[in-house]
């Protein structure tokens, strides 16, 4: 019975955070009310403080669950068995253009859409943020190195150095999607991660 009652805890928990990330990764942190979350989550106001401290500790936790999920899709992408290292970064950038390319990004933006908006609002999702970048461009600093072992793609500077340079151009990349609401800033950081990592048209 205790089983059954932690399983539920866990769903609605679990509930809360995706309808929050769905709804942040559109309007912001700020602008969205606990309120606006919890009806759509169809969970009394209650029930929110018995799994979340404040709405502090909520974005805390919205965005660890967000990292863990898009660190775990970047293994996947990664972890694709008889294609090249260099094939499996292209597709993961393509990924990334794919998930960021519409207005309503249904919560795969989450860390596009808040991050400089709570660095300043808060230390705790400012480290979380910290922390679940770094852990990304770790993984690239490693398909990176793998890379280049395997000799199907070419860096002229550290896999980190290089997979720090990728991830802010496709972070910046993102940012002037929605400025111009058009997908141009991805074909231009598209070319410029093909020439960081030597790869001409023809690969991938």
């Amino acid at each position: 019975m205790a089983k059954a009652h932690t399983n539920e805890s866990s769903d609605v928990r679990d509930n809360i955070l995706a309808v929050g990330q769905r709804i942040m990764s559109g309007k912001g942190f700020s602008a969205v009310g606990l309120n606006e979350i919890l009806t759509e989550a169809k969970v009394p106001k209650g029930s929110f403080y018995h799994y979340f401290g404040s709405k502090d500790a909520f974005g805390e936790a919205l965005l660890s669950s967000y990292f863990e999920d898009y660190l775990a899709d970047i293994d996947t992408v990664m972890g694709q068995p008889g294609v090249t290292m260099a094939k499996r970064l292209l597709d993961y950038f393509d990924m990334w253009r794919d998930n960021q390319s519409f207005l309503d990004c249904q919560g795969k933006c989450l860390a596009v859409k808040l991050a400089a908006e709570v660095a300043d609002l808060s230390e705790a999702m400012r480290t979380v943020l910290n922390q679940g970048t770094s852990a990304i461009i770790a993984k690239l600093a490693d398909a990176i190195e793998q890379g280049v072992a395997e000799g199907s793609l070419a860096v002229d500077d550290s896999p980190k150095r290089i997979a720090e340079s990728l991830y802010q151009l496709w972070l910046g990349a993102s940012v002037m999607v929605k400025i111009v609401r058009g997908t141009a800033p991805f074909d231009s950081a598209m070319a410029v991660t093909r020439q960081m990592l030597h790869l001409d048209h023809s690969s991938g």
